[in-house]
């Protein structure tokens, strides 16, 4: 690491108000030089820093993660150049947009990614097709132009044609399914927070509004690692100002949301992709019809509930980690019109250090008499009287008939409620599980 990086390091920390205090009085020459030193031998880095408590000793490191990570894609570039002079269709895209689509699809047809990471691809490549009028016999020339530029962008190249055809009629299936409407949206990251170990909250602008309902996913792409879009879940209500709020956990072999975590600051420039429902959003009626609950009388939808009785329209939320998300914005979409509607909202982590969005919940609670918010830690044994266990088993004791449950967790978690929940009874058409994991 340079000693250049190591001053852009530096500098992020004075500027952040927790650590700033803790560089009074530091030689920064003297521990510049210091760190230089450790990073280049693998060493303890901030073993060098005297007196920095352990909170912000992660902090800071954090901090420093990110320095390491960044870099810049000059290939990219340099191959949307090349695609653009090789397309023998000027103007098929427009120039803004052809660093995004070459790597999207350099990652499509190179096979790179899990399920997840692909159905992201295709929701933004067919969302590009419809937006810009593609149609079968653009095929073969944007798989010519794009041969040109494959072998610096795709791992292998062994039977390029059969799957660039591949690659394509997958993206002309997506076109049929995504609507139309704009391809992706410039995102300004306006605010980060590191709100727990391996989890921030970012507030980003787009710069221009972004349609989304609560419960629906966006694919997110990084300039970092551009060709790889992840799906993460607003979690906000359309907000008057147009911003959103993505909550992102960092996971091992998660290159995008590492970079989001640890790297990824206020000014920054992020894309966002089309906004797709996944089984999470509220019915667009305010009343469930008679069809959607085809075994429950209607004497039942319309009664106002009772003591230990749900109604139709209430909601029984349970999220596991960062699924908090999706189900924090159904809140704020319920609290723009509750109509009668009650929501218990339990919150399942392991430990109290887990509890990452607690000032916000707890200020949804405290303002909303209609909702319940229940947190319940599954690895803490002192934070009596609190709830202990995982969120799903307190979630099946704090079930009413007729209640709508949705869930969004970890993948074990998701597993479990397959199971679970219909064999307690629960009718599946009230059962709302991600179809996107």
């Amino acid at each position: 690491m340079s000693r250049e990086a190591v001053t852009r390091w530096l500098r992020l920390v004075e500027a952040d108000a927790e650590l700033s205090a803790y560089l009074i009085g530091v030689d920064r020459d003297r521990l510049a030089a210091h760190l230089t030193r450790q990073l280049a031998a693998g060493g303890p880095v901030l073993d060098g820093w005297p007196g920095l408590p352990e909170a912000q000793r992660r902090r800071a490191a954090d901090y420093l993660a990110g320095v390491l990570a960044a870099r810049d894609h000059p290939v990219i570039d340099e191959a949307a150049a090349r695609f653009r002079a090789e397309l023998r269709c000027p103007g098929l895209l427009p120039e803004r947009a052809t660093a995004l689509v070459v790597a999207a699809l350099a990652r499509l047809v190179g096979g790179g990614g899990d399920r997840a990471g692909r159905l992201a691809l295709l929701a933004v490549l067919g969302r590009v097709h419809r937006r810009y009028r593609l149609r079968p016999e653009h095929g073969p020339l944007i798989g010519a132009a794009l041969a040109t530029v494959a072998p610096r962008l795709c791992p292998a190249q062994a039977g390029w044609e059969q799957r660039w055809q591949r690659a394509w009629a997958l993206v002309e299936r997506a076109a049929g399914w995504m609507g139309d409407g704009p391809a992706f949206w410039p995102a300004e990251v306006v605010g980060r927070d590191l709100a727990a170990e391996g989890i921030a909250i970012l507030t980003v602008r787009p710069w221009r509004r972004l349609p989304f309902r609560p419960g629906q996913a966006v694919p997110v792409c990084v300039p970092q690692h551009p060709g790889r879009w992840r799906w993460y879940c607003p979690a906000n209500a359309p907000r008057p100002d147009g911003t959103v709020e993505l909550h992102v956990r960092a996971v091992p072999a998660g290159t995008v949301s590492r970079s989001l975590v640890h790297e990824v600051r206020p000014d920054d420039l992020l894309h966002l992709g089309p906004p797709v429902d996944i089984g999470l959003s509220l019915p667009a009626a305010p009343e469930l019809s008679p069809s959607d609950c085809p075994d429950e009388p209607a004497s039942a939808r319309a009664e106002p509930a009772r003591a230990g009785r749900a109604t139709a329209r209430d909601l029984l939320l349970v999220a596991g980690g960062t699924g908090l998300a999706p189900l924090r914005a159904l809140v704020e979409q319920v609290a723009t019109a509750p109509a009668g509607r009650r929501v218990t909202l339990i919150v399942g982590v392991r430990t109290i250090a887990d509890l990452y969005d607690a000032i916000t919940l707890d200020k949804l609670d405290q303002a909303h008499p209609w909702l319940t918010v229940v947190p319940t830690f599954s690895h803490d044994p002192f934070v009596t009287p609190a709830e202990q266990g995982d969120a799903l088993t307190l979630a099946l004791d704090r079930y009413r008939p007729n209640q709508h449950v949705y869930v969004c967790g970890p993948p074990t978690m998701l597993d479990l409620a397959r199971h679970r929940l219909p064999a307690t009874g629960i009718p599946a058409y009230r059962i709302h599980l991600p179809t996107i994991r």
